[in-house]
């Protein structure tokens, strides 16, 4: 797996540029970031440059499984002016302790990791109990055309470790989340997804 993203990490910006159009709509979710921040995953930083800057107590931690992909997103990450560090960590198996964080975040990354609703626990696991996921993510259409759209993209885009067709907020509910705010980038294909830490007070929707 590290070795397939760090093959695939010339075409990186490319295959992203979906999700990069949308700027101003992942700068809004971004701009609620607070805290110790994890962010899941760091890719080549093209991110980077939609997160809030200078902002009192945050800190952030940026985690990608790729070698190359951090080596060029240590090139952008410079140029943050606030708190941004790298580190090369597998979403899958989080070397935190439990609640180490007050967000997590992802960007167009729960389409790529092997088991989804792992990650999600894992993330789920590293935050504090009143901690908050916000996720800037493609996902499968309920519109009967463009699922059945996806679902044919996904038997080519998935060779190369993405799922066009993923069920994404019933990924992040099955690992313990409490959904707060959907709203859309694009279509009901790119959303902006707000969600809670659910826990024996605040439970699951």
């Amino acid at each position: 797996m590290t070795l397939a993203w760090n093959l695939r990490v010339r075409f990186y910006d490319l295959c992203e540029a979906s999700c990069l159009r949308r700027g101003p709509a992942k700068a809004a979710l971004f701009a609620d970031m607070h805290g110790k921040v994890i962010f899941v995953a760091a890719g080549t930083g093209t991110d980077f440059a939609a997160f809030p800057e200078q902002r009192p107590g945050l800190d952030i931690t940026a985690i990608d499984i790729s070698d190359e992909m951090l080596r060029r997103a240590a090139r952008r990450a410079r140029t943050y002016r606030g708190s941004l560090r790298l580190l090369k960590a597998d979403a899958l198996a989080l070397p935190f302790p439990d609640g180490s964080f007050d967000t997590a975040v992802t960007s167009c990354a729960m389409c790529s990791v092997p088991d989804p609703v792992r990650a999600l626990r894992e993330l789920h696991r590293v935050l504090r109990p009143d901690g908050r996921l916000l996720m800037f993510e493609h996902v499968r259409s309920r519109q009967l055309l463009l699922g059945w759209t996806l679902d044919l993209m996904t038997l080519w885009t998935r060779r190369t470790g993405t799922e066009m067709n993923r069920d994404t907020l019933a990924n992040a509910r099955a690992a313990g989340f409490r959904i707060t705010h959907v709203q859309s980038a694009y279509l009901d294909i790119i959303l902006a997804v707000r969600a809670v830490k659910a826990t024996a007070d605040l439970p699951i929707a």
